[in-house]
């Protein structure tokens, strides 16, 4: 048989009192995981800067966040050196910004703000003046060219600073033509650098390729800079030497030309008809014959006459022309 329990008034009062105290502590936690939720853990007012570029030693706590208030001139860390960089995670800049009262928390761990000093780039080539000017004042040609043995080398200057290069320890071997020395910049490492001087000679190269037979003109040449020691004696030093020759096969651009590379135009094709021409004050013979051999001009070629069958030679004049002197107009008829 079924037993039926009956709850008192009394019972029902308790369960009722036990429900509203668990609502009490639950409600505030979930009023402020909902105020979380809305602010996106980023308190209105503060914000996270995500590239930052300083011209200081030092960074600021404004470099870092919006909205930091007076507390944006407080100085945090230290810059990275002129052309570095630095990254800051989501951790660091979580402590800094609750050491100093920011109300400001990453919205994930990933979140990060790479900082960068501001700086004046000295090249290579500015480098390598300044290094010759040293060698200069110890008595090396001046027509000689410095070359680094790290020709990556850079250095950087604060933008703030002057770009001024310092050449300290300088040796250099006279026999060797070897130097090296110690360089540095203002607020920069010193870098020592090795390298060696160089004699350079200006070379006529082609600024694009041209093919087999194709005319070599003046707007077809540049000059480069070449050492010394790497130009052949058969290598072609003068634009004139080049300028309306063509090439017996394709040249490249930029590379030095050697004068076996370039012949003059054939005017005259080996087999093919050449007018032979015959001039006195007196007058003008033409012949017809057949060139026996390339020619260019002003080069003396071996011509058959058609109608003699006899051999002259001639001196290429023009495309299919090729003159004789008096002492062998016989041979025309």
């Amino acid at each position: 048989m079924m037993k039926i329990y009956h709850r008192t008034p009394h019972t029902f009062v308790g369960l009722i009192l036990t429900l509203l105290l668990a609502l009490a502590f639950v409600m505030p936690a979930l009023g402020a995981e909902q105020d979380t939720i809305k602010s996106g853990l980023v308190p209105e007012g503060v914000s996270l800067r995500q590239n930052v570029v300083v011209d200081s030693t030092t960074i600021v706590l404004g470099d870092f966040f919006n909205g930091a208030g007076d507390k944006a001139a407080v100085a945090v860390a230290y810059a990275p050196e002129p052309g570095k960089r630095a990254i800051f995670d989501a951790n660091w800049l979580y402590r800094a910004a609750h050491a100093y009262g920011l109300k400001w928390k990453p919205l994930s761990l990933k979140q990060q703000v790479v900082v960068k000093r501001d700086s004046v780039t000295i090249e290579r080539e500015e480098i390598e003046d300044h290094i010759l000017a040293a060698l200069i004042d110890r008595g090396v040609d001046a027509e000689m060219t410095v070359s680094l043995s790290n020709r990556s080398l850079r250095l950087y200057v604060p933008s703030s600073s002057q770009a001024s290069v310092s050449v300290e320890n300088l040796s250099y071997d006279q026999r060797t033509r070897r130097f090296s020395a110690f360089v540095s910049t203002p607020e920069s490492k010193t870098v020592r650098v090795t390298g060696r001087l160089l004699k350079m000679l200006n070379v006529p190269v082609l600024n694009r390729r041209v093919v087999k037979n194709e005319l070599i003109r003046l707007e077809d040449i540049k000059w480069i800079q070449t050492p010394s020691e790497r130009v052949q004696q058969d290598i072609v030093m003068h634009a004139e030497d080049i300028v309306g020759k063509t090439p017996k096969r394709g040249l490249r651009s930029g590379s030095p030309i050697r004068n076996s590379d370039v012949q003059h135009p054939i005017l005259v094709k080996k087999g093919s008809l050449v007018t032979i021409v015959l001039q006195t004050p007196l007058m003008i013979l033409t012949s017809q014959g057949r060139a026996i051999e390339n020619g260019s001009n002003g080069d003396v070629i071996r011509i058959t006459n058609t109608q003699s069958n006899k051999i002259v030679q001639a001196v290429v004049t023009a495309a299919g022309v090729a003159s004789i002197t008096p002492a062998s107009h016989m041979a025309l008829n």
